[in-house]
């Protein structure tokens, strides 16, 4: 991966985290929090996976393979998960974890 592709993987990254904290939030404001629990924790578990990600990338690890295959799944599970509610903050954030997710598995062999 080039510095260019290295950069915009981060950027998506960072998207992808910002989206994920966003709707985290918003999800604490929602009328029936216990419904949104699992959303909840799966937002707060890809922001973190993609800031980490993120900042990985950015020392140019030896792991970036793993840590994005890894990365992938976990923004697949939150796109999931966000696609089960009828939100305006949880279909954003299930976007920005799709678009995540099909640029992490583009960087994976």
């Amino acid at each position: 991966m080039n510095m260019t592709q290295r950069e915009e993987l981060m950027k998506t990254l960072h998207e992808c985290m910002e989206a994920c904290n966003y709707c985290y939030d918003a999800c604490l404001q929602e009328d029936d929090v216990n419904m949104m629990a699992n959303c909840i924790r799966t937002d707060r578990e890809c922001a973190d996976f993609c800031g980490y990600t993120e900042q990985a990338l950015a020392r140019d690890t030896p792991f970036a393979e793993e840590l994005l295959r890894a990365c992938a799944v976990i923004c697949r599970a939150c796109a999931d998960e966000c696609r089960q509610h009828d939100h305006d903050h949880c279909k954003y954030c299930a976007e920005k974890c799709e678009k995540c997710e099909e640029a992490c598995l583009a960087f994976t062999a």
